[in-house]
């Protein structure tokens, strides 16, 4: 389903049309993600007037979710519409004793997503792009995935009462199948890497028999996006509408880090915060097992290699990046920079993470961490400069990768003498 369509279904919604990313070209609202001349990914371009209108009173007076950013989202302005677990407004904690481990001086948080309904960021594409896929006539929902997404857009057609088929590598961590299977839609186990799923993902849109299929991240990916802005949003909202100097942010297809940028860039431009005197950094984290981003960056690369992942971190195992420039260009643009971590790294970070802040996050989350410590130890991140770090995923989704590092720390029988030989009572 790629043909144009009209945009009436987007009735109220600030979004005027699909545009290029590569040569600006302008298509129709529909269910499209390349352009037809260059062949490059489009985003939603919206209407400059219509989000100048946005106030802070106007978002404070809205749910405790991201539909209190409906007004700046392509798609779910009438709440009638939206197909959603209402995710988002998740905690930003703050995180001292993390900031000393790791050589911070200044204010360090951390913007948990694991407390999204599924456990991670993905609640906020889905709901977005699936709210869309309902305008858009769609009457199934799909998607390619290491996991999470597939948990959501599972989770999500459940509770609209739609049927949903998602895609994932056949190695994936068993508790991510467990937790897309519960709700009771097809999973489909390919055997092979997520950029084989994707690609087949992206051949059956092309079919008769998926015709009617919204897959989020294929032929409603330019709205799917979309929803990760309200990332950006929010961690400015919860700091009294200020942006933070540094942000740090895991990269799978550098989405994530190019729309949380994004949404900065808006805040300042709608006015809803004041555009700070130097701006702000954008730093980018990845595992050493799939890291063809910020080895492009360290090795002075504008393209993207693509690799065969491998390692621990299998949520941002996508090792042909479809926004690997963009994210390029935005740390380029801000002044940041990216690092790597390898599984011993995330595995211990992990750890530190969950002992310092109480957050128990997926390996993507132990990257970050990781890619933080290096980033401060390296001289790259100011640590005199407030700093965000986000976590996108819940650490009982990737049980394997602590499993053999954590456990009882005494085991004794249940005596007063036991205890005391054990050495619990002095």
């Amino acid at each position: 389903m790629t043909s144009t369509v009209d945009a009436s279904p987007f009735v109220n919604s600030p979004a005027r049309a699909l545009v290029c990313r590569g040569c600006g070209t302008e298509f129709p609202l529909a269910a499209q993600h390349a352009c037809y001349e260059c062949f490059g990914p489009l985003e939603v371009a919206y209407d400059p007037a219509a989000l100048k209108r946005v106030t802070r009173e106007e978002i404070a007076g809205g749910p405790p979710n991201i539909w209190r950013y409906a007004s700046l989202l392509p798609a779910g302005q009438d709440p009638a519409t939206r197909v959603t677990l209402d995710p988002g407004f998740t905690p930003l904690v703050p995180a001292p004793a993390l900031a000393r481990e790791v050589g911070l001086r200044a204010p360090l948080w951390v913007k948990d997503d694991s407390a999204n309904p599924t456990h991670s960021f993905k609640d906020r594409v889905v709901s977005v792009a699936l709210t869309a896929a309902r305008a858009l006539g769609f009457d199934r929902y799909a998607c390619a995935s290491t996991g999470n997404l597939a948990n959501s857009v599972a989770a999500h057609a459940a509770r609209a009462g739609v049927p949903s088929m998602v895609f994932i590598p056949s190695d994936l961590e068993p508790g991510k199948v467990i937790t897309t299977a519960v709700y009771g839609g097809d999973v489909v186990a390919i055997d092979g890497s997520y950029d084989d799923v994707n690609r087949l993902c992206s051949e059956l849109t092309e079919t008769d028999e998926f015709e009617s299929t919204a897959f989020v991240n294929v032929n409603v990916r330019p709205f799917y996006a979309e929803g990760s802005r309200t990332l950006g949003y929010e961690v400015a909202e919860q700091l009294g509408w200020r942006l933070p100097k540094q942000v740090v942010i895991p990269m799978a297809s550098g989405e994530l880090l190019t729309k949380i940028d994004k949404a900065f860039a808006e805040l300042v431009e709608f006015g809803l915060v004041e555009a700070p005197a130097d701006g702000w950094r954008v730093f980018g984290a990845q595992s050493a097992g799939c890291n063809p981003i910020a080895l492009a960056l360290q090795e002075g690369r504008d393209d993207i290699i693509p690799q065969k992942p491998t390692g621990i971190a299998k949520s941002l195992n996508i090792g042909d990046p479809a926004a690997g420039v963009y994210a390029l260009e935005a740390v380029r643009r801000s002044g940041g920079w990216m690092a790597y971590a390898d599984d011993e790294e995330i595995r211990d970070a992990i750890g530190l993470l969950a002992r310092t802040t109480g957050i128990f996050a997926e390996t993507a989350g132990g990257t970050t961490v990781a890619a933080l410590r290096k980033l401060v130890a390296e001289g790259r991140l100011d640590p005199e400069a407030e700093t965000v770090v986000y976590n996108t995923g819940e650490g009982l989704k990737t049980l394997d990768a602590v499993a053999d590092r954590v456990g009882p720390t005494y085991r004794v029988k249940p005596s007063l003498r036991a205890a005391r030989d054990a050495g619990l009572l002095g």
